[in-house]
C-alpha cells in the first residue's frame, strides 16, 4: 500500500481523487499541490460562473414566452450574483481538503525524478503520483492574435461589463453558451465557425436547430469561415476571413483546450504524452506509480468525466481493482434550449427513433409559442439496447439521466417502453422516441 500520494492539480478532478482516496484509505499521507486556486477552472472560470451567468437571461427570455409575465435584465446584478457564486477565494476549498487530513502545498510542481517532485524549491517525495493538472485554452494560428488582447473563456466568464459588440471564434459548447449570454445581455454577437454547423461534436440536427434559434435572437452565424488575421483599428477589432471582414469591440477565442503538461517534467517519467494528453489505461495508470485523470488525459474534457476518472484511479491506488467504462459519457450544453448527448450518436449500425418535443403536453404548459426540440435515440438492433441519445429541450441535461443509466446498464428497450414516465413532463418524449425504434 502507498505511504505518500502526491496530487498535482487541485481542480475538481484532484479534489475528487483526494476525497475518494481518503474514504478508502484512512491512513495514507496525501499532499495536494496547486499553483492557482483549489477548486480549479470549473469553480472559478468555467462551469460555475458560466452557468450562473446564463440562468438569469434564461429566466428573462422565458418570461417573454409566458403570457402575462415580464422581466427586466440588469447586467450589474447578474455579474454580482456570479461573483457571489464563484468568488475567487478558495479558503473553503482548502479547509475542506485539510479536514480530510491532506496537506495543501501552493506552487508550480516539477517532477525532478521518479518518486520526487519539486514545488518552488521544496522537494516532496512520493510513492504514487496523481497528475490532474487540467487543460489550457488552445489558441488558433491567426495572424496578429497575440497582439489584440483577445478574451478566452476566462475573460468571457469574468467580465464586469457587456461589450458593445463581440466576435467569437469557435462554436463549440463554450462559444455557443457565451454567444447566447452576451447576445441576450444586449451585445451584438457574431459567431465564427470553421465547419458547416455549430456544436460540431454533437449531432448535426441539434446544431442546426440551435443555429436557427440563435439567428432568431439576432446572433450572426458565419459557417465555413476561417479567421486569417486580426488587428485593432481605431479602437475596434477587425477580423479578416477568407472572403469577408468583421468588426467588433471585443474578440473571444473558444477553439478548444489542450492538456496542461508543459513544464511538469514528465520526461523524467516513463509516461507517454500523445496529441490529446497523457496516455492512460482503463485503470487510469500512466506509468509505474503514476496516474492521470481529467482533462490532462484528453479522454473527454468534462468535469464529471474527470471526477469519474479520479474515483477509478483512487480505488486502484487504494488497492482495489476498478476499470473505467466510457460507453455512456454524458454531456450538456447549457444554452436555451439545452443540448444534451450521451453514448454513441454516430448512427453507424444503429436504429434511430426520434420524437418532436412540441408533441408532448409539457411544452404547451411551458412556453408560448412552442419552441422546437427533440429526443433522438440510437439502438443496437442485435442486442435491443440503446447505445446513444441526443436531447434538445428545456433542462435536457437534467432529464437525460435515465438514458445515461439505460446505456450504461444495457437496459432492454422493452423495459424502457414499460417504464412509466411522469405526466406532463419532457421525459414523456423518451417513451415516444423509444416507440419509434424499429426493432
Amino acid at each position: 500500500m502507498a505511504q505518500h500520494v502526491v496530487v498535482l492539480g487541485g481542480g475538481a478532478t484532484g479534489e475528487a481523487f483526494v476525497g475518494t482516496l481518503r474514504r478508502l484509505d484512512k491512513n495514507v499521507r496525501i499532499t495536494l499541490v496547486e499553483d492557482e486556486l483549489v477548486g480549479g477552472e470549473c469553480s472559478y472560470w468555467a462551469c460555475i460562473p458560466s452557468k450562473t451567468l446564463l440562468r438569469p437571461l434564461e429566466i428573462a427570455f422565458r418570461a417573454r414566452l409566458a403570457p402575462g409575465v415580464t422581466a427586466k435584465v440588469d447586467p450589474v446584478q447578474i455579474f454580482k450574483w456570479r461573483d457571489e457564486v464563484s468568488e475567487k477565494d478558495d479558503t473553503s476549498q482548502v479547509e475542506w481538503v485539510q479536514k480530510l487530513d491532506a496537506e495543501v502545498v501552493r506552487g508550480r510542481a516539477r517532477i525532478v525524478s521518479p518518486g520526487e517532485v519539486e514545488v518552488d524549491g521544496r522537494k516532496v517525495e512520493y510513492d504514487e503520483l496523481m497528475i490532474s493538472t487540467g487543460s489550457v485554452p488552445a489558441m488558433p494560428h491567426v495572424e496578429g492574435l497575440d497582439e489584440v488582447a483577445a478574451w478566452t473563456s476566462r475573460e468571457g466568464t469574468s467580465a464586469e461589463a457587456v461589450p458593445e459588440s463581440l466576435l467569437i471564434i469557435g462554436a463549440g459548447a463554450v462559444g455557443c453558451e457565451l454567444a447566447q449570454f452576451y447576445a441576450r445581455a444586449s451585445s451584438k454577437v457574431t459567431l465564427v465557425q470553421s465547419g458547416d454547423f455549430i456544436l460540431p461534436r454533437i449531432d448535426r440536427e441539434a446544431g442546426d436547430l440551435l443555429a436557427g434559434l440563435f439567428e432568431e435572437e439576432g446572433i450572426d452565424i458565419r459557417l465555413n469561415a476561417r479567421a486569417k488575421s486580426v488587428e485593432r483599428v481605431n479602437g475596434s477589432l477587425r477580423l479578416e476571413l477568407a472572403d469577408d471582414e468583421l468588426e467588433a469591440s471585443t474578440l473571444l477565442v473558444a477553439t478548444g483546450r489542450l492538456p496542461n503538461v508543459e513544464g511538469l517534467g514528465l520526461e523524467q517519467l516513463d509516461v507517454s504524452v500523445g496529441k490529446t494528453g497523457i496516455e492512460v489505461d482503463d485503470r487510469l495508470c500512466a506509468g509505474e506509480h503514476v496516474w492521470a485523470a481529467g482533462d490532462v488525459t484528453g479522454v473527454a474534457l468534462f468535469t464529471h468525466v474527470g471526477k469519474y476518472q479520479a474515483r477509478v484511479a483512487a480505488a486502484n491506488v487504494a488497492g482495489r481493482d476498478r476499470r473505467a467504462d466510457y460507453r455512456a459519457l454524458p454531456s450538456a450544453v447549457f444554452t436555451d434550449p439545452q443540448v444534451a448527448a450521451v453514448g454513441d450518436t454516430s448512427g453507424e449500425g444503429a436504429v434511430v427513433g426520434k420524437w418532436d418535443l412540441t408533441k408532448v403536453s409539457r411544452t404547451a404548459t411551458f412556453q408560448k409559442p412552442k419552441r422546437p426540440g427533440f429526443v433522438k435515440l440510437f439502438a443496437d438492433p442485435k442486442r435491443g439496447v440503446l447505445v446513444g441519445a441526443v436531447l434538445v429541450g428545456p433542462e435536457a441535461g437534467e432529464w437525460m439521466g435515465q438514458l445515461t443509466l439505460a446505456i450504461r446498464a444495457e437496459v432492454p428497450v422493452g423495459v424502457l417502453l414499460d417504464t412509466i414516465q411522469p405526466f406532463p413532463s419532457f421525459s414523456e418524449a423518451i417513451f415516444f422516441a423509444t416507440r419509434e425504434l424499429d426493432l
